[in-house]
This record gives C-alpha cells, structure tokens and sequence, in this order.
C-alpha cells in the first residue's frame, strides 16, 4: 500500500469539493466535511475519506438528496423526532442534538429518534456532542445484515455500533465507540484493500468456515465479538435502531437498498441523560475519583483516549494514494 501525506486542510478541501460538486448544497457539504475531517484527525481511517466513494455513489444514483432539509419535532416535553428528508446524517445529527441537550437538561432525560436518513459515519461526533452538554450519551445505528446472531450461519445483524459517552467537565469525555462485530466492516474492508490478515474467530467465509482472509468475510459474513454476549447487543441495537425508531431493520434495509455501495436507508436512537438531576452536585468529583483510580492501573487505558491524542497533533495524516486519486477523479467526472 502506498500512502500520500494530506494536511487537515487538503483532507477538508478535497472533501469539500467531491460532496460540491456530486450534488449537495452547502448546508449538507458543511455536515458531512465536518464528519470526515473528524475521522480523519482522529485516526479513524475506516470512518474518514474511505467513507467518500460511498457517499458519492448515493448521490449520483438519486438514493440520497444532497439538499435535504431535516425537521425536528419535540414531540412530548422528553422526546423529539427528525425526519431527515431522505439526506445523509449528519445535518439531522447537528440540528436534532440542540433540541435532545435542552429536553435533557430540562427534565433530566431525554430519548431522540432520527429516521428517513443514510448513516455512514462513526458515533462518536454525536455522544461526544451530548457530552459536552455534561450529559450521558448513547447513540446506536443497525445497518444492512452483514454479521450472523451467535450460533448461526446466516447474516441477520449489520455490524450493530454503539456509542456511549460519559461527560468529564474541563477535559475530554469517556467514549466508546464500537461495533457489535467482532471487527468493524471498514477495518474488515480496508484489510482486504491492503491484503492483511484478520484474527481466526473475525468472521466465516462463504462455506460457513472460519477464516483470518478479509476478502473472503466481505463474501461470507462477520461473527459477534464476544459469542453469545456480543450477539445479544446486537440484538438490542437492531431492536433501539429500528423496533424503536420505526425504521428498517438490516435484514429489511437490504430489500430496499439500490446496491450502490453507499448507505442504506435508516434510524438512529439517541439517549442524553442528567447525571447532574440523578446523583447529585457532587457527580463530578465522585467519578473523577473513580476515572482516577482506573488511570491508576499500569497499562490502562480509557476507551477514547487514542483518538482523542491523535485530535491533539496538525500533523498530515497519511492517506492511501489510490483513494486520494478516485476521490480525486469523482471531483472531474
């Protein structure tokens, strides 16, 4: 694999220019540049420009609109509902978690569905938004079957992520971030593109056997992580994702799907809780006191961290080179 170094800025300026000129408006390009610049100084390289292709191949067959307009609706004091307009997420992300944060703090918690929305991105941006409200976040998408339910040997979950988000005033939030899967699709993807290996227990091949080959996982499917545990998280987000949301469920997102390679059509379910209204005053110190002693542990590390050291460098960030040069050829064709 060869790489080309781009600074944040080349990243966000290419960026910027392929979602302009495949048909999204400014309001939308502002939201998912925003989106892909994060992957990318973050190190989630599987979340970033790889994610780009994708989304172009949506807009040029019509499945998505570039000029979506998302509407937020309150629709009791607790809960709020945004259509995005057939659009991709992040614009409905963005205008939907002013309304989650005011209910949140308003009443204590708070649940946000959004629906009629493509979601291809990380989880994190948005618990780390509600975070920084000092809130608790949790965020959860399905997608199209890729992973099987433990015990068996057909696909019936998408890679299921979850995110949670524990605010930490005056320093970065705890997040996780992760898929139900025992890998994430893109790291999956992206391991086939440069010919690595996969642990033995990632995924099976076609024939329903165990195997570390990644092209031969993205032509038979993904296991849970964890057996039985995993796979029953999985079963929780395709049910909060889609059961909660009214949504599609993955094994009926695939029906629908054009097959472009892009995102298909989806929920997200959102929950921003007060731990301010639940514990009390002195939440803070008290679980400052335990991250405290997690830290403590020699080789411990809090889920995030990495990312979060990463946002901290302006260095350039090394892109695969034949990636660069399609997003490149999407912007002149």
């Amino acid at each position: 694999m060869t790489t080309i170094e781009l600074t944040l800025g080349d990243i966000e300026k290419l960026a910027r220019e392929v979602f302009t000129k495949n048909g999204c408006d400014k309001t939308n390009t502002a939201a998912l540049v925003q989106t892909v610049v994060a992957a990318e100084c973050d190190g989630a390289m599987s979340h970033g420009l790889f994610r780009v292709p994708g989304y172009i191949a949506s807009l040029r067959s019509g499945k998505v609109r570039g000029d979506a307009n998302p509407r937020v609706e309150n629709t009791t004091p607790a809960l709020i509902r945004v259509d995005g307009d057939n659009g991709f997420t992040p614009l409905s992300i963005k205008r939907g978690i002013p309304a989650l944060t005011t209910a949140a703090k308003t009443v204590g918690i708070a649940a946000m569905t959004i629906t009629n929305t493509h979601h291809f991105a990380a989880l994190w941006p948005e618990t780390e938004a509600i975070a920084a409200h000092d809130l608790i976040g949790l965020a959860c998408v399905c997608y199209m079957p890729f992973m099987a339910p433990f015990g068996g040997n057909r696909p019936l979950f998408g890679t299921n992520p979850i995110s949670f988000a524990w605010p930490r005033p005056g320093k970065n939030p705890m997040v996780i971030d992760m898929a139900t899967a025992a890998m994430a699709q893109g790291e999956i993807q992206i391991a086939a593109r440069d010919g690595h290996k996969v642990p033995l227990g990632t995924g099976l091949n076609a024939s329903g056997d165990q195997t570390t080959d990644a092209s031969d996982i993205l032509k038979g499917m993904l296991l849970p992580f964890g057996g039985y545990k995993g796979s029953a998280i999985a079963l929780m987000v395709e049910l909060l994702a889609a059961g909660a949301t009214g949504e599609q469920f993955s094994f009926e997102a695939v029906k629908t799907d054009n097959g472009d390679g892009g995102p298909p059509r989806g929920g997200e379910f959102f929950l921003a809780i007060s731990p301010e209204m639940l514990a009390g005053s002195d939440w803070v110190t008290h679980c400052e006191e335990f991250f405290a002693k997690y830290e403590s542990i020699d080789g411990a590390r809090l889920p995030g961290q990495r990312r979060h050291n990463n946002r901290m460098s302006d260095a350039p960030r090394k892109i695969n080179r034949q990636l660069v040069e399609q997003i490149e050829s999407l912007c002149d064709s």
